[in-house]
């Protein structure tokens, strides 16, 4: 039986409608952890809004940097751009690194054998 009452209720309902990710994957991730049993409802919303809230921050602050704004587009690499030069958003950088090209890889592979031989 709920003790929730009518008004909250409906607040419930509103509030869920201002989230655009779905509750239900934030809920499978959170569950993911070994160390998380239950997950209060209060918890899974705000979790979810601050998700939502911290990729649209994202979002913005590599679409205000990056080259795309002339074509109205954001990239990967505007991303990867905003995560290596933003403070903020350092801690992202094994998460989203630069794309590099297999042959520069390849190359950079190369001369650190290269160097290794030379000891």
């Amino acid at each position: 039986m709920s003790h929730n009452t009518p008004d909250k209720d409906n607040q419930t309902s509103e509030a869920k409608k201002t989230i655009s990710l779905p509750i239900s994957r934030v809920r499978l991730i959170m569950k993911s952890s070994p160390d998380v049993s239950s997950i209060n409802q209060d918890a899974l919303f705000l979790t979810t809004k601050a998700t939502e809230l911290f990729v649209q921050h994202l979002a913005l602050t590599s679409f205000n940097k990056s080259s795309g704004r002339e074509t109205n587009t954001l990239d990967y690499s505007d991303l990867a751009k905003t995560a290596e030069t933003t403070e903020t958003f350092h801690f992202l950088t094994d998460i989203l690194p630069k794309k590099i090209l297999a042959r520069d890889y390849l190359k950079t592979l190369e001369q650190m054998q290269d160097e290794e031989a030379d000891f």
